[in-house]
């Protein structure tokens, strides 16, 4: 139950998508990691503690829910999903009664912001256990599964994973120029100086000359890789490291 601090990058494929998680911090000191990831995301995932105390708190005035669902919609992140996490710490364990009161509470709360409740979807889960994170819990024989609507039809599901493939993802805008906001550098030994970000407009190849804003340094690309992967092109989207000639950090 402690407070995630920096923004990690875990990666793992589902049977449609890859996905990045971009980790993004639960304490207040630490927003602006969030902001850094979350202008980086194609969708949100709002996880909200279920346990006696934990919702009120993050949903409270001043809470973290409430804070990061507005700064998720407020930097451009259009699609939620809600994870309500700690059901096997309800009273009584896997309430129904008590995901209904947080489904409400959040619905109310995320309308405001500009998310509309009926495109999001709800499932009560519990990280700790695996109930419904990628198979059906028997814990939670009430839960009939989560559905959304949204103009490009509705899809329908009982587990987080199923929602993640419900994920909508955006047009890329491949014609356009380069544009890749740098999360961090890293310097590898033998290696050099590899900068990670998200390819948002144009394409990312090796050979290519790069201009870095806003010091105007320009320098070629040595290699692209995502998910340990070497690629000949990154594409708008795409989460990769990049290793560039004769610069230093």
């Amino acid at each position: 139950r402690g407070i995630t601090i920096d923004i990690a990058l875990w990666k793992f494929e589902t049977s449609k998508y890859y996905v990045t998680i971009i980790d993004a911090p639960g304490h207040r000191d630490f927003i602006k990691n969030m902001i850094t990831g979350t202008s980086q995301a194609d969708c949100a995932v709002l996880i909200v503690a279920a346990g006696t105390g934990e919702f009120e708190a993050g949903i409270s005035k001043n809470g973290q829910t409430r804070e990061h669902a507005l700064l998720a919609f407020t930097l451009g992140v259009k699609q939620l999903i809600v994870g309500v996490n700690k059901m096997d710490s309800t009273e009584p364990p896997y309430s129904e009664s008590r995901f209904e009161e947080i489904k409400k509470e959040v619905s109310s709360y995320i309308k405001k912001i500009g998310y509309n409740p009926a495109a999001v979807a709800f499932v009560p889960i519990s990280g700790w256990h695996g109930d419904n994170m990628l198979e059906v819990s028997s814990k939670m024989p009430w839960f009939k599964g989560w559905n959304v609507e949204r103009k490009e039809g509705k899809a329908e599901g009982k587990c987080l994973i199923e929602a993640l493939d419900a994920i909508l993802p955006p047009t890329r805008p491949t014609d356009k120029a380069l544009r890749l906001p740098l999360q961090d550098v890293y310097k590898i030994g033998g290696i050099g100086t590899v900068p990670v970000g998200r390819v948002e407009t144009g394409l990312l190849k090796p050979g290519m000359l790069v201009t870095f804003a806003p010091a105007g340094l320009t320098t070629e690309v040595k290699s692209v890789e995502m998910h340990h992967e070497a690629l000949q092109e990154a594409m708008p989207g795409d989460n990769v490291g990049f290793n560039v000639k004769n610069v230093s950090v």
